[in-house]
């Protein structure tokens, strides 16, 4: 899968993706992500044996889109940041909204995060641009549902892992190289919103540096199947 990416000047890289890795359980402070585990075990969603994790995923499933389809009513969206490994070896940053299927995430989280496109943004910034001040940056989601918009996430990337451990991990497995794509893991949704929308937007601001990266999608059902 190609993609491309704008950078703030104005600058067009394409990047075939070769790798696409998800971040899972990684939180910044790994003590409450270890109680959320045992949180979804009681729901039926098997615990990892470590934490954070990382799953590999279709490299065809990063995706730039506006619709994703789906099979049934019960998929939702993930907000995160993402890292892109650009053809010439810089570190991009940008925003991703991993799409889950949540039916088959109690049988497995890997098999969850391959059924749905990863959706990222189509502008980026340089990582080490806002390095320095990476902890101020936020992530905010939004639903739609029935045509009423509602924020559904919102955090600083200092809840999570910073793109520094991620770009360590990548080169201790040797999987820092052009193409390959890690997205973060993602921050709680806020009780008593419908997760299972008809649409996902989101946003990722630099206060900082005063600029926002955003990406929206339509979650669109499948035709009926027969059989």
């Amino acid at each position: 899968m190609s993609l491309q990416f704008t950078l703030p000047s104005g600058e067009s890289l394409d990047v075939d993706v070769v790798h696409l890795l998800n971040g899972g359980y990684a939180g910044r402070h790994q003590e409450h992500v270890r109680a959320h585990v045992e949180e979804l075990a009681l729901l039926g969603v098997p615990a990892p044996t470590v934490t954070p994790t990382m799953y590999p995923v279709s490299p065809y499933l990063a995706q730039q889109a506006s619709v994703v389809p789906v099979q049934h009513g019960k998929t939702s969206g993930e907000v995160e940041w993402a890292i892109v490994v650009a053809t010439d070896g810089r570190i991009l940053l940008t925003l991703a909204c991993d799409h889950t299927d949540r039916e088959l995430e109690v049988h497995g989280i890997a098999w969850s995060k391959n059924a749905s496109p990863d959706v990222l943004a189509k502008d980026a910034w340089l990582l080490s641009e806002v390095e320095d001040h990476i902890d101020d940056l936020t992530l905010t989601a939004w639903v739609t549902n029935n045509g009423v918009e509602e924020q559904i996430q919102k955090a600083t990337l200092g809840d999570l892992l910073p793109p520094a451990h991620w770009v360590g991990v990548l080169k201790d497995r040797d999987l820092l190289n052009p193409g390959t794509v890690l997205i973060s893991g993602t921050v709680n949704m806020v009780e008593g919103v419908n997760q299972f929308a008809d649409g996902w937007r989101a946003e990722l601001t630099d206060p900082v540096l005063g600029r926002t990266i955003s990406l929206a999608y339509d979650v669109v059902p499948m035709a009926t199947p027969i059989g």
